[in-house]
């Protein structure tokens, strides 16, 4: 048991970091559902879909601010729920995720992505839900009582990774053989590309969860 660990049982509760970890994952669901929504739209909503691609900016934002107050707290407080480390790379993991989503949200609206096909709407039903269990995930480490369930919701993670490339694979293969305008390719290629990065950075997060859990076991 580490230093840090044997603390644990002296020192009041984390009333910094835990609160910093709620934030960013509520923030980060809000992103997936509001990509969701956004690809979810009609050809008729543009304004509406434009609306939700704007959202996501600013909710991004936050989550950046969020990852910035946490490293400021870790250079203000010696004494941390886990290992510093950890905490700081389990706020990256999920600020990671919210830049590729954001990223994909932002190739739609430069490139002025009009027609949504299937494999777009089921990788950010994927990464929504990825970003769910996450959610239930971090807040699984505020007592460290539910190490099991930490464990099972990174591995529905890990599938819905393995999920998402499949998704993108086909994807990909499909625009290769069916899209004629060079340009498309590339519009497309590149939303998808960051759709389904997004979901690989989930599995980072859900890597520094199993981490944690197993320290703790």
């Amino acid at each position: 048991m580490s230093i840090n660990n044997i603390f644990q049982f002296l020192v009041p509760k984390d009333r910094k970091f835990f609160p910093l970890f709620e934030q960013a994952t509520q923030n980060l669901v809000l992103i997936a559902e509001k990509l969701h929504e956004a690809v979810n739209t009609s050809k008729d909503e543009k304004d509406k879909r434009e609306e939700f691609l704007i959202e996501i900016e600013r909710l991004e934002s936050i989550i950046e601010g969020i990852a910035h107050q946490t490293n400021l707290e870790l250079s203000r407080n010696f004494l941390t729920p886990f290992d510093r480390e950890d905490i700081h790379a389990l706020m990256s993991a999920i600020d990671n995720v919210a830049d590729y989503m954001y990223a994909a949200a932002n190739k739609m609206r430069l490139y002025q992505v009009d027609k949504i096909t299937k494999s777009i709407r089921k990788l950010t039903e994927i990464n929504l839900e990825a970003c769910q269990l996450i959610q239930v995930a971090v807040a699984d480490l505020k007592d460290m009582k539910n190490l099991n369930g930490i464990a099972d919701n990174c591995k529905r993670i890990y599938k819905l990774e393995s999920k998402a490339d499949n998704v993108f694979d086909r994807a990909v293969a499909d625009i290769f053989e069916n899209e004629t305008d060079a340009l498309n390719v590339i519009k497309y290629k590149e939303v998808l590309a960051a759709l389904e990065t997004a979901t690989d950075k989930c599995k980072g997060v859900a890597n520094v969860l199993e981490s944690i859990a197993v320290k703790h076991s």
